[in-house]
């Protein structure tokens, strides 16, 4: 999915949302608007042809803020906060998000992440809880952990995501982001397990999901 901060790409989103990129030392409120062709979380379709915004505030290592997308039946609200520590070429981030919802579609999601970064790679871990009555396997089980690997260089990345515990599935993610014209601009294609998909075969059975996505997004400061 793209940036819950500065809606770019998918892999962004999962290293600003755990805390993986450091923060600059001065004080700084910012906003963001953007628009993806597919709004994809995690390897997860959300919805297609979708608009966000948000908010974020930020000083030294920590970091606050807020994003709202379309998800069709209602909105996606977000809130998040986490803190960086540089430590050499060395990036360590602690941070809680949570997931919520105006209308029916889906339940409120809250987790947390601790993470690392060294240079073109990083790695995120992290523990949540869904407040669904019958749970990711129809029995009530609602927790899930993700950990999920990335490495990037001159604006390519690659993105590997596992969901553990309650949850299953795992996607890859394989990208490109730029600026252009004061807009960040972002293609990438996305290959999710049939647990994560959206697509199903003559059969009505779940079958491994491809996707390109296409985003556009604009951040302003305060």
């Amino acid at each position: 999915m793209f940036n819950k901060k500065l809606i770019s790409t998918t892999a962004a989103a999962t290293l600003l949302a755990g805390g993986m990129v450091s923060m600059p030392a001065s004080a700084d409120l910012s906003a963001n608007i953007g628009f993806a062709s597919e709004y994809y979380f995690r390897g997860i379709l959300q919805k297609e042809t979708s608009a966000s915004g948000g908010l974020d505030y930020e000083t030294g290592g920590f970091y606050i803020g807020t994003w709202t997308a379309d998800v069709g039946d209602g909105l996606e609200v977000d809130g998040y906060l986490g803190y960086n520590l540089e430590l050499g070429d060395v990036t360590l981030g602690a941070g809680v998000a949570g997931y919520y919802y105006t209308g029916e579609f889906d339940d409120t999601y809250e987790e947390a992440t601790i993470s690392a970064s060294w240079e073109f790679a990083s790695i995120s871990y992290t523990f949540g809880t869904w407040d669904n009555d019958d749970g990711f396997d129809g029995e009530g089980g609602d927790e899930y952990d993700f950990i999920d690997v990335t490495l990037s260089h001159n604006g390519f990345y690659g993105t590997v995501g596992i969901f553990g515990q309650d949850a299953d599935g795992e996607y890859l993610e394989i990208g490109y982001g730029t600026e252009i014209g004061g807009f960040d601009v972002g293609v990438a294609a996305i290959f999710s397990s049939d647990e994560l998909s959206d697509q199903a075969d003559d059969d009505g059975d779940a079958t491994e999901s491809e996707a390109f996505v296409f985003t556009l997004s604009k951040s302003f400061d305060l």
